[in-house]
Order: C-alpha cells, then sequence, then structure tokens
C-alpha cells in the first residue's frame, strides 16, 4: 500500500500536478517490486498544505454566517435505494453483489 495523506478523491496526487501524479505511481510501482512481506506499505512525503487544518473542513458542510444552525451544504442529494444511470443496469443487479451488502432486502 502506498498512503498519500491527501484529501479523498486525490489518490493520485493534486489534480493536473502531472509530476505529483507521477511520483506517485512510481512509488506504488517500486513497492510492487521491493516489498517483502504481506501488507507492506509506504507513506509518501508529499503534502496537501503546510498544516493539517484542512482535515478540520473535508466532509463537512460550511456553516452559512447569514443563519444561525444553516449549513450551506452543496453535497448531493443522498437515496435509501441505488440510483442507475439506466434501468438496464438495474436489471443486471443481483443479490448476490459484495459491494451492496449494506442494502436492505
Amino acid at each position: 500500500m502506498v498512503y498519500l495523506d491527501f484529501p479523498l478523491g486525490h489518490t493520485a496526487g493534486r489534480a493536473h500536478d502531472v509530476q505529483s501524479q507521477k511520483d506517485v505511481v512510481m512509488a506504488a510501482l517500486s513497492l510492487l517490486e521491493e516489498a517483502r512481506d504481506p501488507g507492506s506499505a509506504t507513506t509518501l512525503p508529499q503534502r496537501w498544505s503546510n498544516d493539517d487544518a484542512w482535515k478540520d473542513t473535508v466532509m463537512r458542510p460550511k456553516a452559512k454566517a447569514d443563519r444561525e444552525g444553516a449549513f450551506d451544504d452543496d453535497r448531493v442529494e443522498r437515496f435509501a435505494t441505488p440510483q442507475y444511470q439506466k434501468s438496464e443496469d438495474a436489471d443486471l443487479v443481483t443479490g448476490d453483489c459484495p459491494t451492496c451488502v449494506w442494502l436492505e432486502e
């Protein structure tokens, strides 16, 4: 495993930073060659910012200053049932999907 302490969605580095992304991929390939034990891991030295303050706000909606208790939540609406791009996709769903274990029958 190659660990990069970046916000979710930045698995291979910063967007449009080709050199940073190349460094992440090369580190992962090197680990594949060098790892001798299952579960081998390395933490990359790249930093998202000079401090860890970004971790306090990531994945949390920001409070609106104009209304007490209100949040500026721009996340997409969540549904209790799976959503599909095409009706044909729903027809392919079986009850033994290992990633759908959270769905109620």
